[in-house]
């Protein structure tokens, strides 16, 4: 969970969440609990909030992006999918556009893409406000919270005890609901973790069905991490601990079939900059194989896995805080990224992570324009003509004697660097090694983001500022050679949020 920068004394910590916090220039100051919000059964929206036609379509709200309806949010929590509904939890200011009275908030989608925003979920106590954390499904009800046929859905936090009246350290809480969400209750011997050194925080867990037994990683400070593992989700025992090397914060830890072979699996332990370590794990111990390696660049952080997704399905599905986004004059602060799927690919380098737009993106496409075989002349812009505020690319370009493809993103340069193998827009930049003389991008422009996916997605880049409103152009060009476009197709994309 990011926290200002007074709140965390260690200054190694250069790439945790409160750079963003400070560059944003966000308030971070520690509030007594009479400040915070207090508990009852709130709206999603007060009365005299703008109605949601009004509220969804202001100048820089993202329009397939979620974003809760007004005010600060940061990290994604609990994601876990139950009965249908998928559910996101977040970091959430119910009172301010800032930083600050740390609470979960909840909105729930069928499809991945269409959000609805629900009351509050977990509210600060006495034990501080409400970090990040995560959720399950309790099936076999080894808490015993079960209360009736619904199964227990069991949210895993951090109570951030520095922001209680009587300061007292970061420890582990639980909450519970019996209604698929809607209403949670807080285990009464709380915490279930006491503070084991440090800013300890963000917990994580998930079930191993060999070993019938719930693992939690857990974030301690600097690249440190542990693992502990529960019978019953009270009771907590240390398994490990495990270095992360340049990376701090948020874990996540799943398993990914190679190639989609489910007899040749590895682990994934994952840190909140998207960096990742590949190994094996028994049940009692991780075993690292390979990492750490890279994932993304730009703004994508603190990400997290959906637990329960049913076998049926079978994705790794993950949403990250695309931290340090502009939203100038708008009631909401920061937004989430679109949800992807991750799979394991083995490359000539190894095995390697990759990340891709959910399929149900799918469902927002509108008017398309496609080209097949296309010759790009140098000086040429393809393109041209179509106008689109909100649009997914996806194309296949043949370098042949090119050295660099420019594709312009509503004012935007999307540039390949051929000699130097360089994706770059805005000043960040990512290596893309062709495939076969070829590279694949998948795109996606909001009207606060960019978000680039190339090459299945193996280094992905996101970007998110807010476009400028009145250009709507876009263009693909070559210089200095001829390129072939195998193959494109730019897709309008249409809003998630209902217009009356």
């Amino acid at each position: 969970m990011a926290i200002g920068k007074q709140l965390i004394k260690d200054e190694n910590r250069l790439h945790s969440r409160r750079n963003f916090l400070k560059k944003a220039g966000f308030c971070t100051t520690s509030l007594a609990l009479s400040q915070l919000i207090p508990h009852r059964p709130a709206a999603a929206e007060d009365r005299n909030d703008p109605p949601a036609a009004a509220l969804y379509n202001e100048k820089y709200r993202p329009q397939f992006h979620f974003t809760p309806r007004k005010n600060w949010t940061n990290d994604p929590n609990g994601l876990v999918y139950y009965k249908g509904e998928y559910h996101l939890f977040f970091q959430h200011n119910p009172k301010g556009i800032n930083w600050g009275n740390m609470t979960w908030a909840h909105a729930v989608s069928t499809d991945l893409i269409h959000w609805k925003q629900l009351p509050d979920a977990i509210e600060p106590d006495e034990l501080g406000t409400i970090f990040s954390g995560s959720a399950v499904v309790n099936w076999n009800n080894t808490s015993g919270f079960q209360a009736g046929a619904e199964k227990a859905l069991v949210a895993f936090y951090t109570s951030a005890g520095s922001h209680a009246p009587k300061k007292v350290p970061f420890t582990q809480s639980i909450a519970y609901s019996n209604d698929r969400g809607r209403t949670w209750i807080k285990y009464k011997n709380n915490p279930v973790i006491k503070h084991i050194r440090a800013s300890n925080r963000d917990p994580k867990v998930i079930w191993h069905e060999p070993t019938k037994t719930w693992i939690m990683a857990l974030y301690l400070d600097k690249n440190d991490f542990v693992l502990f593992s529960s019978k019953d989700i009270k009771r907590w025992t240390h398994m490990q601990d495990v270095k992360l090397p340049g990376a701090g914060e948020c874990p996540d830890f799943f398993p990914l079939a190679v190639d989609g072979n489910p007899a040749n699996t590895r682990w994934v332990f994952w840190g909140a900059n998207g960096r990742y370590l590949l190994g094996t794990f028994d049940g009692r111990k991780f075993t690292k194989e390979t990492g750490p390696f890279e994932s993304r660049v730009g703004n994508f952080y603190a990400s997290q896995t959906y637990s329960d997704i049913p076998e049926s399905d079978g994705r790794r599905i993950q949403i990250a805080w695309m931290a340090g986004g502009k939203f100038p004059g708008m009631p909401f602060n920061q937004q989430m990224s679109i949800p992807c799927e991750l799979t394991l690919r083995t490359f000539p380098e190894g095995i390697r992570l990759c990340r891709v737009p959910v399929r149900e993106i799918e469902k927002l496409r509108g008017v398309h324009w496609q080209l097949k075989d296309t010759t790009l002349q140098p000086g040429e812009k393809l393109l041209s003509a179509i106008s689109a505020e909100l649009f997914e690319v996806q194309t296949e370009i043949e370098l042949g004697s090119v050295s660099e493809i420019v594709l312009n993103l509503r004012g935007n340069p999307l540039t390949y660097n051929v000699k130097n193998k360089i994706l770059s827009c805005k000043g960040k930049k990512v290596k893309v090694d062709p495939i076969n003389g070829v590279i694949k991008l998948h795109i996606l422009v909001d009207r606060t983001s960019i978000e680039v996916f190339p090459n299945y997605g193996r280094v992905t880049m996101h970007l998110c500022f807010p476009l400028e409103t009145e250009n709507t152009l876009q263009y693909l060009s070559a210089n200095s050679g001829k390129a072939n476009i195998k193959s494109l197709k730019l897709y309008k994309l249409k809003s998630i949020w209902q217009k009356t």
